[in-house]
């Protein structure tokens, strides 16, 4: 429990550093705090990476957001790890961490259109802002999964990190 609340620590403090970083296109953040939840996957496993997303997406918005805030945040969060345990767990030998990284903000954003379409009433968000974010996803999706496999790699190195599963 103790490790789970150092990570639940780490992810909020990279969700609100994230802040100060200019967005690739509106609304598109770097997702830093996906980095944790990789590594939460890596050591733990699936149900501890999901407690870390609920935690997170329910306490970034509280303490720097809106209300709303928390369903976007909350839609992306939990899609985003079922699909990248699904592909950590059972595809690994087919995707890379980048690869899995990338699946994972792809569908964090489905995620979040999903549940805007919801709250406006209209499906038209999703095909206009869709392809944007899929762009955004990418880059994104590369640069974390990129700082996961170093982080994982020099931790396991240093000793400092092990297999808890």
């Amino acid at each position: 429990m103790v490790y789970l609340a150092l990570l639940i620590s780490i992810a909020l403090v990279l969700h609100y550093l994230e802040n100060f970083f200019p967005p690739l296109a509106p609304g598109a953040k770097l997702g830093l705090a996906n980095i944790v939840t990789m590594i939460t996957l890596h050591l733990f496993g699936f149900w501890e990476a999901m407690v870390v997303v609920v935690v997170r997406s329910i306490l970034g918005p509280m303490l720097g957001g809106s209300p709303t805030a928390i369903l976007y945040s909350m839609a992306g969060g939990v899609l985003s790890c079922i699909v990248m345990a699904i592909l950590y767990f059972k595809f690994s030998k087919y995707f890379s961490l980048l690869g899995i990284s990338v699946a994972g903000a792809v569908f964090h954003n489905i995620g979040q259109l999903l549940t805007a379409s919801l709250l406006y009433g209209t499906i038209g968000i999703l095909f206009t802002y869709l392809p944007i974010l899929m762009l955004s996803s990418v880059i994104t999706g590369n640069f974390i999964g990129l700082a996961v496999k170093y982080l994982i790699r020099f931790l396991s190195r240093k000793k400092l990190l092990f297999n808890f599963s």
